[in-house]
């Protein structure tokens, strides 16, 4: 007579765990998932250290939408719809693809990208940048120092910030990129520190970036807590930045 009882409850013991991780993969692989800032690229936009969530509908669905990519290959997304220019995305390294990066949508298929003295072109006009100050740049180590900042506006009217530290570098002049069908063109806003599609990818660059390896649109800022500018314990809480909690990207 105990035996039904005690199975009862085994069996409601681990349904309830497992109802919950399936729960969970759901959302995470239609709806929303957060992602950790591990390097500068992004900066100022994005700072070493933030929490944001990525909207995983944004532009519909590929094999990248499910953990761990387990699903066949394919160059068409389920309810597919391109990124528009100046938006943040998330999406998986091409030739790496256990590599997630984020970087700000600049090109889409068809248009021609190029670098001249530090400026961005896109299909023959020169963008401008107007001067914003200066801001402060962090690295790897935690070392902070100062950076000019500027306003960049995109074809679209899209304004964002970003960083430049000189006009000679060698992502400064480039040829120029004809972007293929099925692939979009990023950049990081750190402009002189962003292995971007710039770069190809047999030189550790993204390259061009397959619309099929998008994974999300990076929306809105959960948190952020600038780790590498902890030294002590009693400084701990001095890393919070509450500024950025919840703020849209």
């Amino acid at each position: 007579m105990t035996k039904k009882p005690f199975a009862r409850g085994l069996v409601g013991w681990l349904i309830e765990p497992l109802a919950m991780v399936i729960l969970m993969v759901c959302a995470t692989t239609a709806i929303a998932q957060p992602f950790y800032i591990p390097s500068g690229s992004m900066e100022p936009t994005l700072q070493i250290g933030d929490m944001l969530l990525g909207t995983k509908y944004a532009y519909g669905y590929s094999r990248w939408s499910l953990p761990g990519g387990y699903g066949p290959a394919s160059d068409k997304r389920l309810f597919g719809k391109l990124p528009a220019r100046g938006d943040v995305v998330i999406f998986k390294k091409p030739h790496d693809t256990g590599v997630t990066l984020i970087k700000r949508v600049v090109g889409l298929p068809g248009d021609r990208i190029q670098m001249v003295h530090g400026h961005l072109v896109i299909n023959g006009k020169m963008l401008p940048l107007v001067p914003d100050g200066t801001g402060q740049v962090e690295d790897a180590h935690g070392d902070v120092w100062p950076i000019q900042k500027f306003t960049e506006t995109l074809p679209g009217g899209v304004k964002h910030t970003v960083f430049k530290a000189g006009w000679d570098g060698p992502l400064d002049d480039t040829a120029v990129y004809v972007v293929p069908a099925g692939h979009i063109f990023g950049m990081g806003d750190n402009r002189d520190n962003s292995s971007d599609s710039r770069v190809p990818p047999e030189e550790g660059g993204a390259g061009y970036i397959p619309v099929e390896n998008l994974v999300a649109r990076a929306d809105v800022m959960l948190g952020s807590y600038d780790y590498l500018g902890v030294h002590s314990i009693r400084s701990a809480l001095s890393g919070i930045r509450l500024s950025r909690f919840l703020k849209p990207i």
